[in-house]
């Protein structure tokens, strides 16, 4: 992460409680090695086993990871960061428009077949994921069901959840399927 990126990014992640007054012990690596470490996994697409010995251990990456998911932080970490982008470009951070899609992918032999379906249309046998991004591009909402799924079920369920995230949300374009 350059100086610049960390420069947006470092107000908007938690302060620890030790630095708070709020006792406990000082964290042992910097959040900012914490986020470059979880950013080169989704980059590179690697198991968290197999974090490079140049980042914390995978353990303590995963145990941030997993903690700043459970208590929302991730999720709204992104918010924040879209409506910032959003703001930046001249945008009202909240969007007034979306575009909802899926892509159908395969899936690997290890992952279970309840999680995964068949797709006649596409002929892929995996799961699907559906999206919902602003007229930006930006991600608003998306939902991993198995490839069988049809297009208009799942938007019944991931349409709901980005309009009671995103009040503002007037249209969304989408596509025949829907």
């Amino acid at each position: 992460m350059t100086d610049a990126e960390w420069a947006v990014v470092r107000p908007l992640l938690p302060v620890p409680g030790w630095m708070r007054g709020r006792g406990g012990q000082p964290e042992a690596y910097r959040h900012r090695a914490i986020l470059d470490a979880i950013r080169y996994l989704v980059d590179n697409g690697i198991k968290w086993r197999a974090m490079p010995a140049d980042f914390p251990p995978w353990d303590r990456v995963y145990a941030f990871f997993r903690r700043w998911r459970d208590h929302g932080l991730v999720k709204e970490f992104h918010d924040r960061l879209r409506g910032q982008v959003r703001e930046k470009l001249g945008r009202n951070t909240e969007p007034t428009a979306g575009v909802i899609d899926s892509q159908s992918v395969k899936a690997d032999a290890v992952v279970g077949a309840d999680s995964r379906g068949f797709d006649g249309g596409k002929l892929i046998n995996g799961r699907k994921r559906h999206v919902v991004v602003d007229t930006l591009g930006l991600l608003l909402g998306v939902m991993v069901t198995a490839a069988d799924t049809g297009d208009r079920i799942a938007a019944r369920v991931l349409l709901e959840q980005v309009a009671d995230a995103h009040h503002r949300l007037a249209l969304i374009w989408a596509d025949g399927g829907y």
